[in-house]
């Protein structure tokens, strides 16, 4: 499995330190951009990583300065259900819940420990299935509107 990061110039610094952090663990990552800390779109690479989690049934990672921009952004792409995530509860409750596969996080509002702990909690995790299943077919659904 590889996970792609994406970023914007606010969430750069905790993208990079996400990014070791998965690697430290033996996974496979890609990094979209942004990489320098010149302002741009945050739109821009959360379409980037969307599109290729969504190509290659693959997951993702974004940050910007709140995580919800980015995360608005990711779920406009057929094939995604995009969380953001601020703590371990809730990265675990994005995979278990919602089977998310894309997280977003804020630069701006989690700091990197918490930030390593919402991600592990969504790593860790596995969809609940059961009652979980027809919520998010339900979800998935809206694409077809």
């Amino acid at each position: 499995m590889k996970y792609y990061f994406g970023s914007d110039h606010a969430g750069l610094e905790l993208k990079k330190a996400l990014i070791e952090h998965l690697k430290q663990k033996g996974l496979k990552t890609e990094d979209l951009g942004t990489h320098s800390q010149d302002s741009c779109d945050y739109p821009d690479y959360a379409i980037a990583v969307a599109e290729k989690v969504a190509k290659e049934n693959a997951l993702g990672i974004l940050v910007c300065g709140t995580g919800i921009g980015i995360c608005m952004s990711a779920n406009k792409v057929d094939g995604i259900r995009a969380a953001t995530i601020h703590n371990e509860f809730t990265g675990q409750m994005a995979k278990e819940h919602n089977n998310a596969n894309i997280i977003c996080l804020g630069g701006r509002v989690v700091d990197e420990q918490t930030a390593k702990k919402a991600v592990d909690g969504w790593l860790e995790a596995k969809f609940g299935e059961g009652r979980h299943t027809g919520r998010v077919k339900k979800i998935m659904d809206i694409e077809k509107h």
